[in-house]
């Protein structure tokens, strides 16, 4: 059986202003703060998770809350994220929504074979709401500021520029396995869309990439996005992506203990950062599932630093 991964895993973005950041997707857009963590590469920094009411993988896009300038706009880059609601009512409803608290949006219009409204957060965040259809599991969270039918379900498609496609689809499709479905001009003129998929397809397992050769290099940022990840169900399979890339000579991170599932880090030849993810153990791993995010969690390794850790965090409130 040929190795596949099964969707998108997580997003990470880069916030300035943590608490804003946490007002935003929480009470704009009702998504549930499922943990409150530390960038575990740098404990002085937060790193908030949202996702939807269980926590689920596919569901969660994360911040590094870092004191940075905001991102420099351009191509070697992450450049949209999608957030996947069910049907064109749900469009119109977050329209409103959105419109009401003073956030511009885009009409609602087809984008790569998803009816879509885009807009930003408040510190240029691209993001993207996507009509999935209603396919797929929805988890809601009860406790959310948006009703039930118009919850956001999860992440996808992804959207990355490259300033040329041939090296990049190499390793998306030879080391990769996805699939090359379909391509689409951008409706905002900003070139030629390529849309690759992976395990069952569709929005939550889509990759898109847009071939973007007269922008500039990006500069990380506030606004912009750290790296993505993808879906592998357990640890062994994560072992065969380790030989994978080591097969293809690949240069990777090795295995990392996230705790909360376990990665593999690397970069694709336009220098855009990813990630491959197990969906397990999860969120539910070290507090119980009724309250996630409600206190400090810190994986074993950096619990008896905890005192230390939490003396240098800004409050969020």
């Amino acid at each position: 059986m040929t190795l596949q991964l099964t969707g998108i895993h997580h997003l990470t973005a880069i916030t300035a202003d943590a608490p804003g950041n946490l007002r935003f997707y929480t009470q704009m857009l009702g998504m549930r703060l499922v943990k409150k963590t530390v960038n575990q590469d740098d404990t002085s920094a937060y790193h908030l998770f949202y996702a939807d009411g269980k926590a689920s993988p596919g569901s969660d896009l994360t911040f590094f809350d870092w004191p940075v300038g905001r991102e420099r706009r351009g191509t070697h880059s992450i450049c949209r994220t999608g957030l996947r609601v069910s049907g064109e009512a749900s469009l119109s409803w977050w329209r409103e929504h959105l419109a009401a608290k003073g956030i511009e949006t885009s009409d609602i219009r087809e984008i790569g074979g998803h009816k879509s409204v885009d807009f930003e957060d408040p510190e240029g965040q691209r993001l993207r709401l996507v009509d999935d259809g209603g396919k797929g599991p929805a988890n809601e969270w009860s406790a959310s500021t948006i009703p039930a039918e118009h919850q956001i379900r999860g992440l996808g498609p992804i959207t990355i520029s490259v300033p040329d496609l041939a090296n990049t689809e190499l390793v998306l499709t030879r080391v990769m396995n996805l699939r090359k479905v379909r391509d689409f001009a951008s409706p905002d003129g900003e070139g030629q869309v390529h849309v690759y998929e992976m395990g069952e397809g569709g929005p939550a397992a889509e990759l898109h990439v847009a071939v973007q050769p007269k922008l500039n290099p990006a500069m990380q940022g506030a606004g912009g996005v750290h790296h993505v990840a993808f879906r592998t169900p357990d640890v062994e399979q994560i072992h065969q992506w380790t030989a994978r890339l080591q097969e293809f000579r690949l240069p990777s991170s090795g295995e990392v203990e996230r705790y909360y599932f376990r990665s593999l880090y690397f970069r694709e030849p336009a220098g855009v950062l990813f990630e491959i993810a197990t969906d397990g153990p999860g969120f539910a791993v070290d507090e119980p599932m009724e309250t996630l995010g409600e206190r400090l969690s810190l994986p074993p390794f950096l619990e008896g630093k905890r005192a230390a850790i939490e003396a240098r965090l800004k409050p969020l409130a």
